[in-house]
This record gives C-alpha cells, sequence and structure tokens, in this order.
C-alpha cells in the first residue's frame, strides 16, 4: 500500500534551522497536492504549507518568509525548509499528500506518522 515517512524534527534553539523530509512509496500512480501541517499541544491540527505537482507553493502567514516547500516529483519526496525558528512553531509535524494508487480509480488523503519538532527559547 501507500505510505508517507516524515524525517527530520528535532529539538533546536530559537532562531535555528530545521529540515523535514517526507518521503511516499508504495503503488504509487501518481501524487497531486503534497502538504505540511502541524499539531501544537492543545491546538487543532493547521496546515503550514503545500505544493502543488507543478510546484506552485503556498505558505501559512505564519510561515511566510522563514519555511520553504520543495519536493522532487521524480523521487516522491517532499521538503519543508525551516528558517529563523521561533517557540511557537513547536508541534507535531505532519506530511500530507493526496496520492492516486496503482489500485484506486480516484485519489486518496495519506498522511504520515508525524515528527516532533521543539523549538526552545
Amino acid at each position: 500500500q501507500v505510505q508517507l515517512v516524515e524525517s527530520g524534527g528535532g529539538l533546536v534553539q530559537a532562531g535555528g534551522s530545521l529540515r523535514l523530509s517526507c518521503a511516499a512509496s508504495g503503488n504509487i500512480f501518481s501524487i497531486n497536492v503534497m502538504s505540511w501541517y502541524r499539531q501544537a499541544p492543545g491546538k487543532q491540527r493547521a496546515l503550514v504549507a503545500f505544493i502543488t505537482s507543478g510546484g506552485r507553493a503556498n505558505y501559512a502567514d505564519s510561515v511566510k518568509g522563514r519555511f520553504t516547500i520543495s519536493r522532487d516529483n521524480a523521487k516522491n519526496t517532499m521538503v519543508l525548509q525551516m528558517n529563523a525558528l521561533k517557540p511557537e512553531d513547536t508541534a507535531v509535524y505532519y506530511c500530507n499528500a493526496v496520492i492516486r494508487s496503482t489500485q484506486a480509480t480516484s485519489p486518496a488523503n495519506y498522511w504520515g506518522q508525524g515528527t516532533q519538532v521543539t523549538v526552545s527559547s
């Protein structure tokens, strides 16, 4: 089946940088939009950024100018480069993708397991 696996989370001081990666694997026919979400303690999961298969990116206002999303369509991977991190960026970050598997006639929404990002002040 289809799987999304994130990597790259960790602990960093405010002002530092982290790079999150997401790899999709399995019986993939095509990948449409890929996104990063995050969920802080006591808060709802929120969209951080998304990127279309054509490379068009969009960001939440809170991360504009600090985060950069990119993808490699040939490798079915996505990266979130996070710079100038703030304590309020602390959350579990989830990879999300709309993927059509080889066994399906329509795409479905898939989630990774999440990776913890902690920014200390």
